[in-house]
Formats: C-alpha cells, structure tokens, sequence
C-alpha cells in the first residue's frame, strides 16, 4: 500500500530526476559545449552564426531555469503540464526541421519519451494525494 512518505518519496524522486535532466540538456549541450547538433538546428532556420550561438546560449539558460522550477515547484501539476506540452512540441519541431536527428541513439524521442512518461507519473501521484 502507498503510505504518504513512499509518494513523496517518488515525487521527490522525479522533481530531481528532471531537474537534472532540464540543467545537463542546458548547461552542457548548449552552454559549455554548443554542440553541433544545436548549431545545424539553429542553422536549418537560416540564422547568422554569431545570433546562434546568443540563442544557443539563451535556450541553455532557459532550459537551466526551467529544471530548477522543478526542484521549486514540487507541488505544481501545471509545471508537469507544460513540461509535457513543451516536449510534445520540441519533438515536433525537431522532427520537422532535423529529422535525421532520430535515427541516432540516445535522440530526442527516447529522452523526451522518458520525461513526458515522469511527468504523466507525477501529475497521478500529486492527484492522489490530493
């Protein structure tokens, strides 16, 4: 039987658990490394080299930003809401623009995939503990 401290315990698990995964995905991709994979992205949409890396960088500290909301906001469905909107939509926008990108191990589906399925586990654990 699920005590109340064993679903906390697996809410807390996934708050650090996609904070984690939001931080790396910002800090290191896009702003210690600006990987090749965010620059053809950004270069698909015809911007200048310099403005990508400012909007590489941006999305980093929007990413970084967004995890720590998480770690805030350990009672907000709306937050696992978004995180399940914003994931649907940059799979879509990445299947569009850099399609290929999925073939590769590790892509964006597998990981957006795992994050979506936390967060649909999330919004049932905090519904019965409501």
């Amino acid at each position: 039987m699920n005590t109340p401290k064993t679903v906390d315990h697996a809410l807390l698990t996934i708050h650090v658990t996609l904070a984690v995964l939001w931080i790396y995905q910002g800090l290191v991709p896009k702003i210690i490394y600006h990987t090749v994979e965010e620059q053809q992205f950004w270069q698909y949409l015809g911007i200048d080299e310099l403005s990508m890396l400012f909007l590489i960088k941006i999305s980093g500290y929007i990413e970084i930003m967004f995890g720590l909301l998480f770690l805030i906001f350990r009672r907000s469905k709306i937050l696992h809401v978004f995180n399940i909107l914003g994931l649907i939509a940059l799979t879509i926008v990445v299947a569009v623009i850099y399609p290929l990108y999925f073939t590769s191990s590790f892509n964006p589906f597998v990981m957006n995939l795992a994050m979506i399925g936390l967060s649909i586990v999330a919004i049932q654990l905090l519904q019965k503990k409501a």
